[in-house]
């Protein structure tokens, strides 16, 4: 029996263990990481990736270089492989980065890339002040450094409507003018500072532009370490080559952000992660927070950090072993920062954590995936890892939690919504819908009672970034799995060939914020629809009815007779497989791999289906 027992048990773990390595298991490739192991072992964990089972999306990279690319781009490769997506890439010639964008290139036009990144440095840099010259010589500088730039961004932008990423400058390794250089006019460190304010400037009117900001992580690095001449004069490498792994880390941040790969919420635990002690065991007055003690200030400090994630659109939650009496006490603590109604799931109790994880995932109904735990103790990371995707990050000592959060960049800011600042509230409102439900019998008689109110329009420019970021982050209710850049998205809204909606729904507790996206294409008497998504906390609420009432309206206006919707089945969609048939179109065609179309006859006379929510007129 004890045999027995143990093959079972045994059996279970390596089973356990096949699963995490289809999620991508390489904790190697996890922040903080060992920079020279990844050096050596590149090609190793290359072919550990491309062997593991699951779905990448595929993207095409053009990386147009100042200095030597090829080590960036072979350890690019892996964090973007780690982070699900399997990267196709362009490189320029050495130093040609500014010919490939001004001057055109076929083999660039061919490629068509999804994204450009554009690998500058202050080595490329060409004229900058000379000690003494005046405001007027500098001036002149700076605006010629900057059009040189500006004008290179505005012709990829024209050609290939894709997202740009460019570095900004890191600090001069020397300074000619000592501690003036960066005051002076002339200081070549105010320069590039000056420079720099100028690229920021451009990004803040162009939302498919991206800074890398290389003058924030080569100041993380160490400068001297990081712009050693060697490298250059060598390798032409405007960056040692041991840096090389967190550059790279850095910039596939912004990219997996880009497309839709960021996490969603945060899980944390209580005793020794958010305060030092066990509530349960020292009592919430003896817990060590705030400012009496050195370690108190820092758990406070950490506290105002997961705190201040809300404003980007984190949603925070808490999977403690403990009384929920006790979690709650030291919740209340008069030094916390974080207060219950931070949180939108507490989750304190004795069951295992990796199973309270999954019940997080399910109450905010986002894929398990999206949760980063956070708990000092590694055995229950270590299991978290084992029996769940979520993420687990070796948080290291107290002192260094904010620090490993941040780098790892799993809630990396491409575009800041008001819908992201507000989602917390937005999903803790929907728990409150979900208590409501419970005191009706009649679903109906609840949806009533809700008192929602839908707009569905055509893409408006106020929208286009949250319209855009939808599209990358839904994965659940996603028919065609179809992702979209921003310039993708006004392109379509811009082309009369194609239908757009998005549809906003409120209710009596809140604004849910745009929650759903209809792009069709029109094709004579038909209109092809090449995305429908939603976002799953509006499930079940008659929202996808209301847009099938609303595309069905805007189809006629164009003289449509005839809606055909397409279903391409993966590990994430499988809830939506039979959404057309609800929608009223038959299906007639499926192939082997599960593939279908749906096709829809518009009627003469068109019954609405939406009952429950009152929908705002489309404006002339």
């Amino acid at each position: 029996v004890q045999a027995s027992a143990f093959g079972h048990w045994t059996h279970g773990l390596y089973m356990r263990k096949s699963r995490k390595m289809e999620r991508g298991s390489l904790r190697e490739l996890e922040y903080p990481f060992d920079s020279e192991y990844i050096l050596k072992n590149a090609k190793k964990l290359r072919r550990v990736l491309l062997a593991e089972e699951g779905v990448r999306i595929r993207k095409k990279i053009a990386v147009l270089g100042g200095s030597t690319t090829h080590d960036i781009i072979r350890i690019l490769e892996l964090f973007l492989l780690h982070q699900g997506i399997e990267p196709e890439f362009y490189e320029s010639e050495y130093g040609q980065y500014f010919q490939d964008a001004m001057f055109g290139n076929e083999r660039l036009k061919d490629f068509a890339p999804d994204v450009i990144y554009i690998h500058t440095s202050g080595r490329n840099v060409t004229a900058c002040p000379k000690p003494g010259d005046g405001r007027e010589e500098t001036e002149a500088l700076l605006e010629e450094q900057f059009g040189h730039f500006s004008a290179m961004w505005d012709k990829l932008e024209a050609d290939y409507h894709c997202p740009v990423i460019q570095n900004n400058f890191e600090y001069p390794f020397y300074r000619l003018l000592g501690n003036q250089d960066g005051a002076a006019i002339s200081g070549r460190t105010r320069f590039l500072t000056r420079l720099n304010e100028r690229f920021y400037q451009y990004g803040e009117t162009h939302e498919n532009f991206y800074i890398n900001d290389i003058n924030y992580i080569s100041a993380a690095y160490g400068l001297d370490k990081w712009s050693d001449p060697f490298y250059w004069h060598m390798y032409k490498y405007c960056l040692c080559m041991q840096a090389i792994p967190e550059f790279a880390y850095n910039l596939c941040n912004i990219i997996k952000a880009v497309f839709g790969k960021n996490k969603k919420a945060l899980v944390l635990d209580l005793d020794n992660t958010l305060w030092g002690g066990v509530v349960g065991d020292d009592g919430a007055d003896n817990l060590e927070i705030g400012q009496e003690t050195s370690m108190g200030q820092v758990y406070a400090e950490f506290q105002g950090y997961i705190k201040a994630q809300k404003d980007i659109g984190v949603m925070l939650n808490i999977n403690s072993k403990n009384e929920e009496e006790n979690a709650m006490a030291g919740l209340e603590h008069p030094a916390g920062t974080l207060k219950p109604d931070d949180f939108i799931v507490i989750k304190a109790n004795w069951e295992p954590k990796s199973k309270n994880l999954e019940d997080i995932a399910a109450e905010l109904n986002i894929l398990p995936e999206s949760l980063v735990f956070v708990d000092d103790n590694p055995a229950e990371r270590e299991i978290v890892r084992m029996q769940t995707p979520a993420a687990a990050p070796e948080i290291g000592r107290p002192e260094q939690y904010i620090r490993v959060l941040d780098r790892s960049g799993f809630f990396e800011v491409t575009s800041l919504s008001e819908d992201d600042r507000r989602r917390s509230d937005m999903y803790r409102a929907n728990r409150m819908r979900e208590k409501q439900q419970t005191g009706f019998a009649d679903y109906g008689e609840y949806l009533k009672s809700l008192g929602m109110k839908g707009t569905i329009r055509s893409f408006e420019p106020v929208y286009m970034a949250r319209i855009a970021q939808l599209t990358n982050k839904s994965n659940q209710f996603n028919l065609t799995t179809r992702r979209y850049t921003q310039g993708e998205i006004e392109q379509a809204a811009a082309d009369g060939e194609y239908i757009t909606l998005y549809g906003k729904l409120e209710d009596k507790f809140g604004d849910n914020g745009v929650v759903s996206v209809v792009i069709g294409h029109k094709k004579e008497e038909e209109l092809h629809i090449d995305l429908w998504i939603m976002s799953c906390r509006v499930l079940k609420r008659d929202m996808e009815f209301a847009m099938m009432d609303r595309l069905v309206e805007e189809s006629r206006k164009e003289g449509i007779e005839r809606i055909l919707g397409y279903y391409y089945p993966t590990a994430k969609n499988k809830m939506v497989e039979n959404f057309y048939g609800l929608q009223g179109f038959g299906k007639i065609k499926e192939d082997e791999e599960g593939n279908t179309v749906w096709l829809y006859e518009i009627p003469e006379i068109y019954e609405k289906k939406n009952k429950y929510i009152e929908v705002e007129m489309e404006r002339e």
